[in-house]
């Protein structure tokens, strides 16, 4: 499966009406999504030094990467990934070289999950962050069980 086949499944499953894009890979599958659907706006994403500016720094419905963590220094990279996900992007999609210094952990370490990878030494990873399933919702964390209330006129304190 080649980079632009899986943005596009990425696409398709997030039915995007924003789309905020960096590299020739990530434009081409949002310029096919764009023609196909009438209505959505695509934003290029200057990475810069890092910091977001403009309409990079506003909510899109899916912000999509390819070609570009490559070419910045790890921390660079990291804040990057890091504004996209606090400025409130719905999901985010990564494409990254096998080549390149960023590892599983790096991704794993910022919220994403590994989905897929293309074929050979020069093949690539996919890597995403979906809002909705970032933070599970949890039984025992959530004001309920706070306050310990099984244990109210058992125990003195």
């Amino acid at each position: 499966m080649n980079a632009r086949a899986l943005f596009t499944s990425v696409i398709e499953d997030c039915q995007p009406t924003s789309l905020l894009v960096a590299g020739e890979a990530a434009r081409q599958a949002a310029d096919d999504w764009r023609s196909a659907h009438s209505g959505v706006a695509v934003e290029p994403l200057e990475p810069g030094d890092g910091e977001l500016t403009g309409a990079s720094a506003q909510p899109h419905d899916l912000a999509i990467v390819a070609d570009t963590l490559e070419d910045l220094p790890l921390a660079t990279g990291r804040i990057l990934l890091g504004q996209l996900r606090n400025l409130g992007n719905h999901q985010i999609a990564v494409l990254v070289s096998h080549r390149s210094d960023w590892s599983f952990n790096d991704f794993i370490g910022l919220g994403f999950v590994r989905q897929g990878s293309t074929d050979g030494d020069d093949g690539h990873t996919l890597y995403t962050y979906n809002i909705d399933t970032y933070n599970h919702k949890r039984t025992w964390n959530n004001p309920r069980y706070w306050a310990n209330p099984e244990m109210w006129d058992k125990a003195r304190w």
